[in-house]
């Protein structure tokens, strides 16, 4: 879990760059820690989503004189898993509004709203990604998980996109639910169903 700097006490590009030192640290220490450092993923819920969505298209690969070893490995992240977040900063909130205060602060500029906006850093370098929307979700449109989905696919990134029927902002894992919403309880395993074609979960026991 990652703890990162938040607005008003920090600003952009604070999280950004917390993000960004937690990759590397996991990557630089992948032995003690006792992981692939090739295997490493990100995944972010609502405005965590935001964050995977920079990470997973603004990355570079290090620099190996750095003096800080840390600092010498890359922070891209291998994979991406994007729960209702923002993904493209041009669909708005369900109140009008673009980006929260909490990232940038007050009336940013569109330069700034642009530095961090997902869709407009798309290329072929970009992390796979695996999105996951709800198109009752009064708060963050299921556009940015469909727009950002087919970004990717036209760069011929992996990418695997679902957008159930039913659902509020905030669905966590989809098996917490009212029984009215039953079918988000398949994410989970549509989830590991797609890790295991990558590679990076070893597959289920029968």
């Amino acid at each position: 879990m990652l703890e990162y700097r938040l607005f008003p006490a920090y600003g952009y590009p604070a999280p950004m760059l917390d993000a960004s030192r937690a990759v590397r640290y996991v990557r630089a220490h992948a032995v003690e820690l006792g992981v692939d450092p090739a295997r490493l993923g990100i995944w972010g819920f609502s405005a965590g989503g935001i964050l995977v969505g920079y990470l997973a298209t603004i990355h570079t690969a290090g620099d190996p004189a750095a003096k800080d070893p840390v600092d010498g490995v890359s922070d891209r992240p291998d994979f991406a898993i994007v729960s209702y977040g923002r993904l493209d900063m041009s669909v708005p909130l369900t109140n009008g509004t673009l980006p929260k205060e909490s990232i940038l602060g007050p009336q940013p500029t569109q330069a700034a709203i642009d530095a961090i906006d997902p869709i407009k850093h798309a290329s072929t370098d970009t992390s796979p990604s695996f999105l996951y929307s709800t198109s009752g979700d009064m708060s963050v449109d299921s556009r940015n998980a469909a727009d950002f989905y087919s970004a990717l696919k036209k760069l011929g990134v992996p990418a695997e996109l679902h957008i159930f029927e039913l659902g509020p902002h905030g669905t966590h894992m989809g098996t917490d639910q009212p029984p009215a919403m039953h079918e988000l309880t398949v994410f989970p395993t549509l989830l590991a169903d797609w890790m295991q074609l990558h590679g990076w979960m070893a597959p289920q026991p029968q």
